[in-house]
């Protein structure tokens, strides 16, 4: 992924199958009793930012296509580029991980974190080629690990080092998108990856090794964040609830029939449906949009602070003033 430094505008490209953490989104049943949102104007447009196979391609089969205004969705390859798009006024809406909110943060972005998705750590994960004779992160030194800036990645990475008395100048870090890290790593250029989604299977496919999955180093806190002025907009402050609701029941709708929404995700990736079915039989647990809480914002606290230890923050950040809770009222508490 990109450097939260850089002031690209959004993506809007379509995005080869790769990444988003929201490929794998499940949630709890408990989604199926939200209430509807109070409807927007219909000529409210609501910019959403999102992934290829994420969660707006199955709004049919929940039943819940049928929008009260309209949506223009751009897809993205990874959270840290839909905050950029946030904060630039590309966007009104977009998913993430708990980490490229703190980048935004440090550089006053005009956004909030709205939401909580709880989900998978077990798709986030340390590759190495199959012949490679790393074991332990202590053999790191001086090797050339591939990671996506700013985001979940980079933060497993920084505690995998920690825990070994290493830091980033003990390596070679090679900051990459997941599409590049791919074919980085295919071609032997990467003694390890630190990666997400999608792409983990496909270089499973090609022989790679997980070397260690991400539980117990993350917190499968993921993330819905609003641009301010569309928090402010009460229009678009009722769209955002109502979309909210409806993607609370694509999840369910997802958790109740992993068969039909990993054959469509395997047309959508032009890839074999056995391999979004693994990423599901792996997972840590399922997915489940809820409230903000005490126990998420603790946690991005957390986060915020071990990079602010490590240098890559230029000070402490306090995260609490990044969350709002007024969109609770259309999420089951956590």
């Amino acid at each position: 992924m990109d450097s939260m430094d850089s002031k690209g505008g959004a993506r809007r490209a379509l995005l080869k199958a790769a990444a988003g953490t929201g490929l794998a989104a499940l949630a709890g049943a408990s989604a199926a009793s939200l209430a509807w949102a109070a409807p927007a104007p219909r000529d409210t447009v609501l910019r959403i930012g999102s992934y290829k196979g994420g969660d707006t391609y199955y709004f049919n089969e929940a039943g819940v296509a049928q929008l009260p205004y309209r949506t223009d969705v751009a897809e993205f390859a990874a959270g840290n580029l839909i905050v950029e798009a946030l904060a630039s006024g590309s966007l009104d809406f977009g998913g993430m991980s708990e980490i490229p909110p703190i980048f935004a943060l440090a550089g006053n972005a005009p956004m909030k974190v709205i939401a909580v998705l709880k989900g998978d750590v077990n798709n986030q994960v340390v590759l190495v080629p199959k012949d490679s004779t790393l074991a332990d992160a202590a053999q790191f030194k001086g090797k050339r690990i591939g990671f996506a800036r700013s985001t979940t990645s980079h933060y497993f990475l920084l505690r995998l080092l920690q825990e070994r008395g290493l830091t980033f100048k003990d390596i070679t870090p090679v900051p990459l998108s997941p599409q590049d890290g791919l074919a980085a790593f295919r071609s032997g250029q990467l003694d390890a990856w630190v990666i997400f989604g999608l792409v983990v299977e496909l270089a499973k496919q090609g022989g790679a090794r997980v070397f260690r999955t991400a539980d117990g180093y993350l917190s499968g806190n993921y993330v819905l964040s609003a641009a301010t002025k569309a928090i402010a907009d009460p229009a678009k402050h009722a769209a955002i609830g109502d979309y909210l609701t409806r993607v609370a029941r694509v999840y369910d709708w997802m958790n109740r029939n992993p068969e039909k929404w990993a054959a469509k995700s395997g047309r959508i990736a032009g890839v074999s449906p056995q391999l979004f079915l693994a990423q599901t039989r792996n997972r840590s647990q399922p997915y489940r949009l809820v409230q903000v809480n005490d126990a998420a914002i603790r946690s991005q606290q957390q986060v915020a602070d071990t990079f602010a230890s490590a240098g890559l923050l230029d000070r402490r950040l306090d995260v609490a003033p990044v969350w709002d809770r007024s969109f609770s009222r259309y999420l089951v508490p956590a």
